[in-house]
């Protein structure tokens, strides 16, 4: 199964998509990623849903990407007696940390990190920014607010802090024990939800220990401050613009988005853009024309991926919805200034010898107008950094590890292909001819540029580039 089209599509799993039918659908349609949200999924249903994955990859010999994204610190306001009241412009609010119900004057924060953060003149975000606080003053155990835009306040609805960092860990005891579960389900990816600094990455990092690669959610104004850095720590990123657009002024985001595709690619990590792609087809057949621009921008801004979240998880058009996607990708890429569009943002390799010979083999394969660049890989690097060039031919990327080509299946143009170890450089190379033809990349005769690192089977260190002849040497079944 070729995909005809180099951005990628993840789809979130839910309700209307928990069976092997429709996610095998759902895969024929052209999602390449399949996102779990561990915020409304227990650890038996993600189980069951990775079995139905691993049996549809099975059955179109294709390796498919799981991505288990974790809840995060969600901050809460606590109980009110009458189960919420209305806040009035201009009231002053108290939160504190005193247990007692709630009422029309204040309501518990039970975050004392967050009460130790507040300083005056900071906002208060509440239920995704429908009623808005600003801080007048504060000390560790109460902050007196005044209603900035009014509106009705309930029990347990989520706060927002756009202007505070809180000294609070990315993964709460829930996300840790849900960590667990993805990694004893083996998950390609795992995203990490509000995120403010670094740390927040390194930690996670430190407990994975390389079991699965790390994706970055950018949905927190701290994050911005800090993009380079966390960059720098993550695996991925992903432009979150549900919180992104909470906790910012929405008008910013369009810019905040282009700002991390480009940090992404410049570090030749994929990057994915999320939230309310085709929103309107959780409940329409078809999507409206600006879902569609939308859509159509993040392909030609060069994002690795794009995701849909209720439109699959919970709509009822979630194959149509993975589908329309699919044709809009395909269509933004036929045109003529798509590539125009992703060389304008094309940034010069480091300096180093794998990034050097990553430009170089993209030069080559341009100027020869060759069919495909083939990397052999095992550890994904070499695939990453062809892709990070973003050539005009297709990337094969080829790994004995079925792992590597699962994480792949994240990364801009790469079409992943798990191949035996051969025993050495000229079996390998004739392998991976084989490989192009069968799959459909290069016909017998015509030239292909293979990408690797000598010795094979070292991750990291991509060191050589070669031309080779489809069919100059005897097929070797791989």
């Amino acid at each position: 199964m070729r995909r005809q089209r180099r951005t990628k599509i993840v789809a979130t799993l839910g309700p209307a998509s928990a069976d092997r039918a429709v996610i095998e659908r759902l895969f024929t349609a052209g999602a390449d990623v399949f996102r779990v949200n561990m915020s409304h999924t227990s650890h038996a249903t993600l189980s069951a849903y990775v079995d139905a994955i691993r049996a549809v990859e099975k059955s179109h010999g294709r390796p498919i990407g799981l991505l288990v994204d974790l809840q995060g610190p969600k901050l809460r306001l606590g109980a009110f007696a009458k189960g919420g009241v209305e806040l009035s412009l201009d009231a002053n609010f108290v939160l504190d940390d005193s247990d007692k119900p709630g009422d029309e004057t204040r309501v518990c924060l039970p975050h004392p990190e967050v009460l130790a953060a507040l300083s005056a003149g900071q906002r208060l975000l509440i239920d995704d920014g429908k009623v808005r606080l600003v801080v007048m003053e504060a000390t560790p155990k109460r902050a007196v607010a005044r209603v900035e835009v009014a509106g009705r306040v309930s029990d347990r609805k989520g706060v927002s802090l756009p202007d505070a960092v809180v000294r609070v860990s990315a993964l709460t005891p829930k996300d840790r024990t849900d960590l667990d579960a993805a990694l004893e389900a083996g998950a390609d990816w795992i995203a990490l939800s509000f995120i403010q600094r670094p740390d927040d990455v390194a930690e996670a990092k430190k407990i994975i220990r390389g079991r699965a690669a790390v994706l970055a959610k950018i949905e927190k104004p701290q994050a911005i401050g800090r993009l380079d850095e966390i960059v720098e720590l993550s695996d991925a990123l992903m432009v979150a613009r549900g919180d992104l657009g909470v906790e910012l002024p929405i008008e910013r985001v369009p810019g905040l988005q282009k700002q991390i595709i480009r940090a992404s690619r410049r570090a030749g990590k994929p990057v994915v853009v999320a939230t309310q792609m085709l929103e309107s087809m959780i409940s329409s057949p078809i999507p409206t024309r600006a879902e569609a621009s939308d859509v159509a921008t993040a392909v030609f801004e060069g994002a690795d991926a794009i995701m849909l979240s209720a439109e699959s998880a919970a709509g009822k058009y979630p194959v149509e919805a993975v589908a329309t996607m699919n044709r809009i990708a395909e269509e933004v890429e036929r045109d003529p200034t798509y590539f125009t569009e992703i060389e304008a943002h094309h940034h010069a390799p480091e300096a180093t010898g794998a990034d050097a010979i990553a430009a170089a083999a993209r030069q080559v394969a341009e100027t020869l107008a060759l069919p495909a660049i083939l990397c052999l890989t095992s550890s994904g690097a070499t695939g990453l950094r062809v892709a990070r060039e973003r050539p005009r031919p297709p990337i094969v990327a080829l790994s004995p590890k079925l792992a590597t080509g699962r994480k792949l299946a994240l990364a801009w143009g790469v079409h992943s292909v798990v191949a035996e170890e051969a025993p050495d450089l000229d079996h390998m190379v004739a392998r991976a001819c084989a490989i192009a033809f069968r799959e459909g990349f290069a016909q017998t005769g015509q030239r292909v540029i293979i990408v690797a690192g000598v010795p094979l089977g070292t991750p990291g260190a991509t060191n050589m580039v070669r031309i080779a002849y489809v069919g100059e040497t005897s097929p070797i079944a791989d």
